[in-house]
Parts: C-alpha cells; structure tokens; sequence
C-alpha cells in the first residue's frame, strides 16, 4: 500500500527550520519499517518542498507556500491506501485524517497496527 504518514512538521516549530526538520525526521523515522513490511512509505513534504522550492518559495508561510503544502496532501490522499497519524498537534495532519476519513481509506494511530509491520519486525 501507499501509505502516507501524518503529522507535525510546522506546527509548534514558530517556523524555526531547525525545529521544522526535527518534525521531518520524526515523520520519517516510520517510513523503513513500512517499507520493510511491503509498503511505500510518502511524505507530503517529500514532494511540497521541491515544488515550493522550484516555484520560488523564500519563506515558510508565504504564498506560495500555502498554495503548494496542504493541496500536496489532499492531491496525495487521492493516490494513498491510508495513512499513519502520528503524535502531536497538527492541522494539517488532522486534515489529512478528514480527507482519508472521506474516502474510505484506513487510518492508524499506531504504527504496529498497520498490516504487515508487526510480522516485518
């Protein structure tokens, strides 16, 4: 399955990039044991930053900024078989929890709970 993980990664942060990849890091940090127990692990900010970053971007929060990160989400979820929820306030990650709610598609809050990993491990 494609499965997109969710959580925080500016939420919290008062935009401080060092604070904003600890956030990426601990997104990742799922994403071999996904891959070990048969599944694509994805990221929304694995594909938002080089479209930001292409498109010009220069500061987290600006405008184009908040036209490319959250629809980069919602474009993904139409392609995902569900999502990881991971700890920590987050709109964004709520959202992406709404959407895939929306379509039917599984959500867990615990990375062992998805198929295959316990048995992976």
């Amino acid at each position: 399955m494609l499965i997109l993980i969710a959580g925080p990664y500016r939420s919290g942060t008062g935009d401080d990039p060092v604070k904003m990849a600890d956030n990426l890091k601990a997104l990742e940090a799922p994403s071999h044991a996904l891959f070990r127990a048969g599944h694509v692990p994805m990221i929304g900010e694995w594909v938002a930053l080089p479209v930001w970053h292409a498109a010009g971007g220069q500061h987290v929060g600006d405008d184009l900024y908040e036209e490319i990160f959250h629809p980069v989400a919602g474009r993904l979820l139409m392609l995902c078989d569900g999502v990881l929820r991971l700890p920590g306030a987050s709109k964004g990650a709520d959202n992406d929890v709404r959407i895939a709610r929306e379509r039917g598609i599984p959500v867990w809050f615990d990375l062992n709970e998805v198929p295959g990993v316990a048995k992976a491990a």
